[in-house]
């Protein structure tokens, strides 16, 4: 029975996926992106992916295979809507620098300043704590599991629990969800650990400080200029009818999970699509300007994408050259790459760009997959890299005959 599914499946995905290919001016046929996607997705039974592939800061070719909701057979395009996980933190991150534009908030100032309770790590009282060191992941704050992953899905709607509420009653002693394991015994900026709590707390500051709930700020000032109309923080904010369904892989059995809402929402809680997120990333690779528009100053961006792991700022667990970090911005694989992943329950996100910005891919997948299996979409994120480096390579072999031709004709002219 299962034979006859996959079978069937990867039937179904290859009559699927040729709907929304776009690929300008460059020749694919000896790289046969279709085969190894759709082969991938059979064979470990994904249901359903989107991706961008960007050169130069212009998307050359976008696609969907599969479903977005596999049941009624509605196909997964690249303006299929999804959470996006941790690649959310990147949005929460430009909003962090929006504000510091606007001189509402440092990054350099302690953050006991701007909240309206007071946050002490029990094992440095003294220590101050800022938002570069939260948006760095060296804050000493930390996930506590299994509370962290337990307590914060709501399944089927947003979360009515408070962020400020959460994070208070997180961090302040006497507060139900308080423990000394939600501290690092570290000195700030000294010791890098991933901490998702960080960046909720980041974005509650946000709040705070320009008296605007995240959702809001960040529509103003980044989704509405950039054209992301169907990109929002929360399941009341979308239509739902776009939403791509989440699934998770048991096992050999792929389920259908329900939609669901995280109280810490500016770690991860942005909904949006394959082609929404690639004006995103363009405006970032580009400092803050999209379209001949510069939406952000450029020196803010440029800090927000700064490696921020030199000299004498080095955690000490931290090998720069394979590691380092920007403003909720970091590198990835071994260093060689910048951005973002994403990874929740139905949900595998990834936002990435080479060191010098020629060729990023962007690539949603609404399945999630066991630990063992995870390797498949590192696998996909490389197979589409190489496309992206093939059409750039066209393009400049395109380019160059091009000038060749050109200079020719300029020689021959002038010997006339």
């Amino acid at each position: 029975m299962n034979k006859i599914f996959h079978l069937a499946t990867g039937f179904l995905l290859l009559l699927l996926n040729y709907s929304y290919a776009q690929t300008p001016g460059a020749d694919l046929r000896n790289y046969n992106i279709d085969s190894i996607i759709t082969g991938e997705m059979a064979r470990t039974g994904i249901a359903g992916l989107g991706a961008a592939v960007i050169v130069d800061r212009k998307v050359v070719w976008k696609k969907g295979y599969g479903f977005a909701d596999r049941e009624n057979h509605i196909p997964f395009s690249p303006s299929t809507l999804m959470n996006i996980a941790s690649v959310s933190k990147t949005i929460t991150g430009a909003c962090i620098m929006k504000a510091v534009e606007q001189g509402k908030v440092s990054l350099d100032e302690d953050i006991n300043t701007y909240l309206p309770f007071k946050i002490v790590n029990p094992y440095d009282p003294d220590s101050k704590i800022t938002l570069r060191h939260l948006a760095t992941h060296t804050s000493g704050l930390t996930d506590r599991y299994p509370f962290y992953t337990d307590s914060l899905y709501t399944n089927g709607r947003d979360s009515e629990l408070s962020l400020g509420e959460f994070l208070k009653n997180y961090f302040v002693p006497g507060g139900k969800y308080y423990s000394k394991e939600n501290f690092l015994n570290h000195q700030p900026g000294t010791y890098r650990e991933y901490s998702n709590i960080g960046a909720g707390l980041a974005g509650y500051i946000v709040e705070l400080r320009t008296a605007m709930k995240l959702n809001q700020y960040s529509r103003k000032y980044i989704f509405k200029p950039l054209g992301m109309v169907h990109t929002g923080w929360f399941l009341s904010e979308v239509d739902l009818k776009n939403h791509s369904k989440l699934y998770s892989k048991d096992s050999n059995t792929v389920k259908q999970i329900p939609l669901y809402g995280c109280v810490t929402y500016p770690d991860g809680g942005v909904r949006t699509s394959v082609d929404d997120l690639s004006n995103f990333f363009i405006f970032l690779l580009q400092n803050g300007s999209y379209k001949g528009k510069q939406l952000f100053r450029e020196k803010d961006i440029k800090e927000m994408l700064r490696f921020q792991f030199t000299g004498d700022h080095i955690p000490e667990n931290i090998n720069p050259d394979t590691l380092n970090s920007g403003i909720f911005w970091a590198t990835k694989m071994g260093g060689k790459r910048i951005g973002h992943n994403g990874s929740d329950p139905g949900v595998r996100t990834f936002m990435l760009s080479d060191l010098n910005r020629e060729v990023a891919v962007i690539l949603f997948s609404n399945t999630s997959l066991s630990e063992k299996e995870e390797d498949v979409f590192f696998n996909l994120y490389d197979a589409l890299y190489a496309m992206g480096l093939r059409i750039k390579n066209a393009g400049h072999s395109k380019k160059n005959t091009l000038n060749h031709s050109v200079l020719a004709g300029k020689s021959v002219n002038q010997s006339k």
